[in-house]
Formats: C-alpha cells, sequence, structure tokens
C-alpha cells in the first residue's frame, strides 16, 4: 500500500473520530438536559472514574498507552461537563487564583462566575444559582483562611472536592511604570504576608484589597503609573499589563488548597478525605477523649485547628480532616460515637483527595 493511500486512510480514520466526538458532545448535552429535569449535579465524579476505567481497559487490549488515551478523554470529559452547564462561583476577578484553580479541578472548559466576596460565593451556590463553588481554605505559608472556615460552620453546602494550587506571584504594573517608580503595592491580603521579604525591599506602601487580579484590574482602569499589583502571570496577561518581577513569594513551597463546594458532597471513591468541625466539653482531657475514638479504630488525622466560637470568648471550635469517607463503615460508626462524646460533631464532607 502506497504512502497516499495510508495517509487517506488516516484521514477518514480522523472524520470518523471527529463525528463521534461530535456525537458523543450531543448525548452530553441531552444528558445534562435529564439531569437538570431531576435536579442532579451535573458533574459525576464517580460516573467519571468508571468511564476512565473503562478506556483504560481498551487501551489495554488495543496495546497503547493508557496515559495518552486518558489525556485524551479528560479533555473531552471537560468539553461535554461544559455544554451540559457546569458554572463555578469563585471570588475575584477573572484571573485570579481561584479561578485558576476552578479549571485546574474541573477542566479549562469550566463556566465560571466571578463573585466579590467569599460570602457571595456561598449564598450563589445556596440559591442555585451555580452548581459548585471554589473557596481558598488553606495556604502552604500563610495557613488557614479564617473566613472561609467560619462560612462553612454556618452553611449547609458540603465539601465535595479540593485541589491544590502552585501560587507564583508576579509584580505586575502599566507598561509605563518603572520599580523605583513605584510607590504603593495593592494585594489580597494574603498574597502581600506571602510576599513579605521583597516588599520589605521594595519599601512601597502595601495597601490591601479584595482580589488578586482585581488589583491588577483596578490600576489598568484608573490609570495608575506609581502603583503596581501582586497577582498571577495570568493577570497580567488579561488586563495587558506588564510583569515587572516574577516568584516574588517569601518561598517556593507556596500552594494554596482550595474547596470544592456543592450541596451534595461526593460518593466514595476509595481515596478520600473528611473534613468535619466539632466542640468538645469544658473538661480535663475532653480533647483527648476525642481523638483517642479516632487513634483507637486506626483512622488517620491529617490536620487540626481551633477556631473561636464568635459566640463565648475563649471557647473553640475544632477544625479536623481525616483519611476516609464517612459512608464509610468504621468511618460511620466513628463519627456516631464522637457524637456522643462532644458537644457537636458537624460532617462538612466527604472528597477525594486532591491529585
Amino acid at each position: 500500500m502506497s504512502l497516499e493511500d495510508l495517509r487517506k486512510q488516516v484521514d477518514e480514520a480522523d472524520s470518523q473520530i471527529v463525528r463521534l466526538i461530535a456525537e458523543r458532545i450531543r448525548l452530553a448535552q441531552k444528558i445534562g438536559e435529564e439531569k437538570k429535569k431531576q435536579g442532579k449535579q451535573i458533574r459525576d465524579i464517580e460516573r467519571e472514574e468508571r468511564v476512565l476505567e473503562n478506556v483504560r481497559r481498551v487501551a489495554r487490549q488495543e496495546k497503547i498507552k493508557q496515559e495518552d488515551v486518558e489525556g485524551i478523554y479528560r479533555r473531552i470529559m471537560d468539553i461535554a461537563t461544559s455544554v451540559q452547564g457546569l458554572t463555578v462561583a469563585f471570588q475575584g476577578e477573572i484571573g485570579a487564583y481561584s479561578e485558576e484553580a476552578a479549571s485546574r479541578f474541573f477542566g479549562p472548559s469550566v463556566q465560571v462566575k466571578p463573585c466579590e466576596s467569599l460570602e457571595d460565593v456561598f449564598q450563589i451556590v445556596e440559591q442555585g444559582k451555580t452548581q459548585f463553588g471554589i473557596v481558598p481554605i488553606e495556604n502552604s505559608l500563610e495557613g488557614s483562611i479564617s473566613r472561609a472556615y467560619d462560612l462553612l460552620l454556618d452553611s449547609s453546602l458540603k465539601v465535595c472536592g479540593e485541589t491544590e494550587l502552585r501560587v507564583v506571584h508576579c509584580l505586575i504594573a502599566s507598561p509605563e511604570t518603572r520599580l523605583e517608580s513605584i510607590k504603593k503595592v495593592y494585594s489580597h491580603p494574603q498574597a502581600l504576608g506571602q510576599c513579605k521579604a521583597f516588599l520589605r525591599h521594595l519599601g512601597a506602601e502595601l495597601v490591601p484589597t479584595y482580589d488578586t487580579a482585581g488589583s491588577v484590574k483596578m490600576i489598568k482602569e484608573k490609570g495608575i503609573t506609581d502603583g503596581a499589583a501582586i497577582a498571577s502571570s495570568k493577570a497580567a496577561e488579561i488586563y495587558q499589563m506588564k510583569i515587572i518581577a516574577s516568584g516574588i513569594e517569601d518561598n517556593p513551597n507556596n500552594f494554596t488548597r482550595f474547596f470544592i463546594l456543592s450541596k451534595q458532597d461526593a460518593p466514595p471513591s476509595g481515596n478520600d478525605k473528611t473534613s468535619i468541625v466539632f466542640s468538645v466539653k469544658d473538661k480535663p482531657g475532653a480533647l483527648y477523649e476525642f481523638l483517642k475514638t479516632l487513634a483507637s479504630r486506626n483512622i488517620n488525622l491529617t490536620k487540626i485547628e481551633s477556631r473561636p466560637t464568635r459566640q463565648k470568648p475563649w471557647e473553640y471550635n475544632f477544625y479536623l480532616d481525616f483519611a476516609g469517607h464517612r459512608e464509610d463503615k468504621i468511618a460511620r460508626e466513628t463519627l456516631d460515637e464522637l457524637g456522643k462524646i462532644s458537644l457537636f460533631v458537624k460532617v462538612l464532607g466527604s472528597y477525594p483527595r486532591a491529585k
């Protein structure tokens, strides 16, 4: 068979592949319409994993690399999810780190809805205006985002997923601005705190704002030439601004963990975490007794921290993550027992561990 004949066969195969992808997307649209009628979540993580396992199985049968086929299929599934109408609310402007985290978790085709505050993110998801929200929950350098934890305590929403994002901060300004002319630096307080050493050397006034990307947008809209913002390189690209310095965070191990919020948490995946908030009685050994219950059942504690109750001075709630899903037999029995020895236990959600 000639080279030209082989190329014709490739062209025919490509046409068939495109037609099949188009048919799959049309089916995804119909599935999305049916899900909306039934009030079901657009994204079904358990179903996605079954689809990928089937794809990997076929790849093994056809003797091609599973990783290559899975990568292609993940992109197809991202597109299919987007045509079903999945929208994610986040705090900040387009170009914010939360938007980048949403794309990382849901895929680059996901639709996003910017919100001014974390409260707005919770409210929009609670009202059903979007199916999911994404909020930063802790940073590896600056610690927990307290407001997010407080909102989780009061909200009926569940944590249904998590993702981690490597944060690379840039000093961004108008094209005509030079480093030595910068008198003020604008950004979210967390970003300012993550770049203390660089900012100390710069010697400019620090101005906290509600968002990293929003600071870049503000500088552009107000025509500020003696100020700069700390944000991502994507924000500089979106608002057509200049990156004066990149990688200005104090520590290269600068990661932010995000929670995915929905009205329901995720089904068991086999590699899960559960987040809870609880309060113990004010007596000696109360916290020890609580933690001992987890240890006695060989449940791995991955995080614990305290937050003021905001109701009475010097009283605290504890936020705790452990390995496992709340529907697992051991976890379910443990949560029942913990409820008997504490003032209250609230399950914030069970979700697959971040990859």
